[in-house]
């Protein structure tokens, strides 16, 4: 291992041990997040190290530091408030900070991660403390590759980049969507085996096309409008063209961009780097692994549900993409499962030749005939028609539409199936299309319910129901960790379609006799070492892995072996 940065390395000695080599002494050593042991110092360390008097005398555990900060953690009073404790203490202490995660990370990911990010977002400029990661601009595009090369971490291996113009379900957010790719990568590290020293949050700022951030005197993004065509794609060229000439074995996550370019995006860079688009491509992977936990729930199979998919922006158009490959691998022919994912934008029905279509859209438009029998109001038929004439059985909401599914839309997926399947996915909480105990109530208990943020399970008439949550973390960790150790030269559509799969049987394995369609969150980790191992195997059969050698190990061994844990390591003292 080459040394990570221009402050440390982390080596290993003959027996063995890992430590921190450090070329820092003194209170600069306390200053950076990354060797900051803080009162874990031992007294040998802070003699060497000139840390000696800079520090309360005692030294402290891991466990009683993780023990002082937990209780800082519970005297805040607001979400808000927590996620600041928390970004605070990663910006002080980032070892301290994963522990802290990952011991409570059912209790925190909200926290780091959706709802709460979002309103994190929003406020970026206001809550901003301390620098993190890259960020590009059309002030400093054309000196990326300078930028790139100075950057303090030497071996880069994840990156999350955001422009900011779709975030979760709240829009253009400008500089703000940084928040976003840092909380990513929180779950990389925290869940998914990511070492944090070779992460990297990345915020294109290609401006805003709000006026009110543009106005606004606090905001700390550049003030303009967003750059668009040929110029937007000159913008991202540059960044990806100064990724590859340091790190070319980089993986990149797209996230958050708006869905006009996702697609584009995602087709221009996927055989140049390794890379994914998380919200077409981890949302419908998230989404196929719960209808096929749903459908194993209720005895049936995946070709035999007519899916209904309200929302067509990236994470829409994903979830139909994933589910017709889902149909296809179980055996469907391309049309018959094309047949069966009916997809709804603000306009209705997507249809072959309707007005209001996007180029994106127009692969999962339905042939005319199909509709040539249905009684509909207009020329277009919306969700009601849609659900009645179809005979959908189950239902899908992207759309980011609060209480878009109402009890009479409910009541007609009742008429169609005996246990319908019902999916209200858009995130934050305050623009789901229907809360989970309105829809258990709406069904009697029916149907099988997840959600794109975290509900607690819902009582009815004496019964607990389990709520899943329906979290694009249980797929893009593992799917990137993969990626990673097996050096991938591209992601394929085929291994994320695997990752679907493999959280499915995951699932299925551990948690559908308790109705569960999801994991819980505390089992992050292990889904994501379930993903990774079986995306590394699929990415061997295809040939895209260039280390080749894990064809001759035992592959979750491997990934058990790699896979980052927080924990203090003793420090030395090196020589730059």
């Amino acid at each position: 291992m080459g040394r990570l940065s221009q402050y440390f390395d982390i080596k290993t000695d003959v027996q063995g041990n890992e430590y921190m080599e450090v070329y820092l002494e003194g209170i600069a050593l306390l200053r950076l997040a990354l060797t900051n042991k803080g009162t874990a110092f031992t007294q040998q360390e802070r003699i060497e190290l000139g840390l000696d008097g800079l520090l309360p005398p005692q030294v402290n555990t891991i466990d009683q530091q993780l023990e002082r900060v937990y209780r800082g953690y519970q005297r805040e009073v607001s979400d808000i408030a927590r996620y600041q404790y928390l970004r605070a203490l990663q910006e002080r202490s980032e070892i301290l900070f994963y522990a802290l995660l990952v011991r409570h990370l059912e209790e925190m990911l909200p926290i780091v991660y959706t709802p709460t990010v979002g309103q994190a977002v929003q406020e970026y400029s206001y809550l901003y403390q301390s620098p993190r990661g890259l960020s590009l601009s059309p002030l400093n595009i054309d000196r990326s590759i300078d930028l790139v090369e100075r950057y303090p971490m030497s071996e880069v291996r994840m990156i999350v980049a955001t422009d900011s113009s779709a975030i979760l379900g709240i829009g253009d957010q400008g500089y703000g969507g940084l928040a976003i790719a840092i909380g990513k990568l929180a779950l990389y590290a925290a869940g998914g085996g990511v070492s944090p020293f070779h992460t990297m949050p990345v915020n294109l700022d290609v401006g805003t096309d709000r006026l009110d951030l543009i106005e606004d005197p606090s905001y700390l993004g550049v003030r303009q409008p967003r750059l668009r065509g040929d110029a937007y794609l000159n913008f991202l060229d540059k960044f990806v063209g100064a990724i590859k000439s340091r790190w070319p074995h980089a993986v990149i996550q797209w996230e958050d961009l708006s869905k006009n370019v996702a697609f584009d995006v995602l087709q221009r860079y996927r055989d140049e780097i390794a890379s994914f688009n998380d919200d077409i491509q981890g949302t419908g992977a998230t989404a196929l692994a719960g209808m096929l936990s749903a459908c194993r729930l209720i005895g049936q199979s995946l070709t035999e549900q007519t899916i209904v998919v309200l929302g067509a922006g990236a994470g829409g158009i994903g979830v139909a993409d994933a589910l017709c490959e889902g149909m296809i691998r179980e055996g469907l022919s391309r049309a018959d499962a094309e047949r069966r994912v009916l997809v709804l934008d603000s306009h209705g029905l997507l249809l072959e030749g309707r007005a209001n279509t996007d180029a994106y859209k127009r692969a999962h438009a339905q042939k005319r005939t199909l509709i040539e029998d249905w009684r509909i109001a207009d020329e277009v038929p919306n969700l009601l028609e849609v659900i009645e004439n179809a005979r959908a059985t189950a239902l899908i909401g992207l759309s980011g539409q609060a209480g878009a599914f109402t009890q009479p839309l409910v009541a007609a997926m009742c008429r169609n199936a005996k246990r319908p399947i019902i999916f209200p996915l858009s995130n934050p909480t305050s623009i789901i299309e229907a809360l989970p105990e309105d829809v258990l109530t709406w069904t009697e208990g029916r149907a099988v319910v997840a959600t794109g943020s975290p509900f607690e399970d819902v009582e009815y008439d004496g019964k607990m129901y389990a709520i899943g949550q329906g979290n694009n973390a249980f797929i893009f960790p593992g799917l990137g960790f993969a990626a990673i150790l097996s050096e991938c030269e591209k992601i394929t559509d085929n291994m994320v379609l695997e990752s679907a799969y493999a959280l499915a049987d995951y699932t299925a394995t551990n948690h559908l006799e308790t109705g569960r369609v999801y994991p819980p969150a505390r089992e992050l980790q292990e889904v994501s070492i379930s993903v990774a191992t079986r995306v590394i195997r699929y990415a061997l059969e295809e040939g895209v892995a260039r280390n080749t050698a894990l064809s001759d190990c035992d592959v979750d061994a491997y990934v058990r072996s790699r896979f980052w844990h927080p924990r203090h390591l003793p420090f030395a003292r090196g020589k730059n």
